[in-house]
């Protein structure tokens, strides 16, 4: 009895092998076919992207992973169907649970759409000084999730991708040349023509000042207390702060030397004195003046 259970079982599985065993093995070799597809396509799309210089290196990554994943996947579903397996229900599953996904981590897939933006155009890069949303600081690290700051005096600062893409983004290191700008008041009683060739020969001694455009120096203002003269210079973005703070201290030292007087903000008081009038109505009059009939 026994001996005819196993043979009717050996007869079942010979012929589910003969059936079922070439199925098998093209899924197996889908698979492999598969793997190696995709780790081909992960390499030529960085090899693609690596080559061209307006892609940062973290896009390129993020982009060749998610292709890879996306042939994986599209081998699986074929090694499956081979199989007999019914894909569209899978299908379905897999839809309904990368809904499900998408729902719980909104804010973090807001922050990687966000980022992979920020590394497609490319509005900053490593190293360059930017401002968003009242936060300043050096670009240290540009990432799917965040970017980090670091502020001149060595805070840091970690800012969601959603948060810069959703607000205005100040780059001040994004262009080679910055014009260093500086208000020098002088006194009413001062030559202007004198005190706009001190500054200019000032400005024009400096070798980091670019000659074009050339420097000028104009009357912003006539204010309160004084003239005030606006004066403007390009220099190469490295050295802003640098020759910046050199035109303000020489410039002061400069206009002193050259007599000129550098005014601040007084005001004049006159006092006149009263006492109270001898007629007994109490009333304050100035002394000096009548206080009573003529």
């Amino acid at each position: 009895m026994m001996i005819n259970d196993v043979g009717t079982f050996g007869a079942q599985l010979s012929a589910w092998a003969g059936s079922a065993l070439p199925n098998l093995i093209a899924a197996i070799l889908i698979l492999v076919v598969g793997w190696w597809l995709a780790g081909r396509v992960e390499q030529a799309i960085i090899k693609l992207l690596g080559q061209r210089k307006e892609v940062d290196r973290t896009l390129s990554t993020v982009l060749s992973k998610v292709c890879r994943y996306v042939v994986l996947i599209l081998t699986l579903v074929i090694a499956l169907s081979q199989l007999g397996i019914q894909t569209t229900t899978i299908l379905a599953a897999l839809g309904a649970i990368g809904l499900a996904i998408a729902l719980a981590l909104q804010s973090t897939l807001s922050n990687i759409a966000a980022g992979i933006m920020l590394l497609w155009l490319r509005p900053f890069s490593l190293g360059q000084f930017i401002e968003c949303n009242g936060d300043s600081g050096t670009v240290d690290d540009v990432g799917l999730f965040a970017t980090t700051l670091v502020t001149f005096d060595g805070i840091y600062i970690f800012v969601p991708n959603s948060q810069l893409w959703n607000n205005k983004i100040v780059n001040y290191s994004k262009k080679p040349k910055r014009m260093v700008r500086e208000i020098f008041a002088i006194s009413y009683d001062d030559d202007i023509q004198k005190a706009r060739r001190i500054l200019l020969d000032l400005v024009r001694s400096d070798d980091r000042v670019d000659a074009t455009p050339e420097p000028i120096v104009k009357v912003k203002e006539l204010g309160d207390n004084s003239v005030a003269l606006d004066l403007r210079a390009w220099t190469n973005t490295s050295d802003f702060w640098p020759t910046r703070w050199d035109i303000v201290e020489r410039g002061k030292v400069a206009l002193e030397a050259g007599g000129l007087s550098i005014p601040y903000p007084q005001q004049d008081v006159h006092i006149r004195s009263y006492e109270a009038s001898n007629n007994g109505s109490g009333t304050l009059m100035p002394v000096g003046l009548p206080t009573g009939n003529a």
